[in-house]
């Protein structure tokens, strides 16, 4: 749910007024407030196991690491909460801040669509626009119901849509040397 209020920009200290509930996720995007709830449990089965094929890939290589929901603060007014991102150790050691949070883009981001028209915006246009701009590589876009995952790959400086991957597509990538599995993976039976 956006929360928008005319003229009012939120930031970050914003956030420390209000209210704590695990329930709810607070994010920020250039000044505008998206309060969600939090997830279904098959959008939290489709995040674990993603993460699980990132992981097992990132302790065989050593090259980064894979984290769930890591706060990504770019800005005082563009922080966010995505669902999976992966960064190397070289990239980690340089935006990781004392409290844990990442204050750059990590190198892949991955968003699982939860239901509804807005959630679907959130991901694809704004979110989408804000990870371009922050430099991130890679950004998948997962979606749980039609069991599909668009793939945006940074040309000339933004995001592009480069595959959408269906039943036994493999993935894989040059920033991933070695990870490949097929996405049926990411997809509880």
């Amino acid at each position: 749910m956006n929360q928008a209020i005319e003229g009012v920009r939120w930031t970050i200290y914003d956030l420390e007024v209000l209210p704590e509930n695990e329930w709810t996720r607070y994010e920020i995007i250039d000044g505008e407030l998206f309060m969600t709830r939090s997830p279904h449990r098959r959008h939290q089965q489709v995040c674990g196991k993603i993460f699980r094929q990132l992981d097992v890939w990132s302790d065989a290589s050593g090259l980064g690491e894979t984290i769930v929901a890591p706060g990504l603060i770019f800005s005082e007014a563009d922080s966010v909460i995505p669902d999976v991102v992966w960064v190397s150790q070289e990239r980690l050691a340089q935006i990781e801040d004392e409290t844990g949070h990442l204050t750059g883009a990590p190198e892949l981001v991955v968003e699982v669509l939860s239901p509804g028209k807005q959630n679907e915006l959130l991901d694809k246009e704004a979110k989408l626009k804000l990870y371009s701009v922050q430099g991130v590589q890679k950004y998948w876009i997962v979606d749980r119901f039609t069991k599909q995952v668009e793939v945006y790959r940074r040309e000339k400086a933004r995001l592009v849509l480069v595959a959408t991957l269906l039943g036994d597509d493999e993935i894989s990538s040059p920033l991933l040397p070695g990870f490949c599995c097929s996405i049926s993976c990411f997809f509880p039976e």
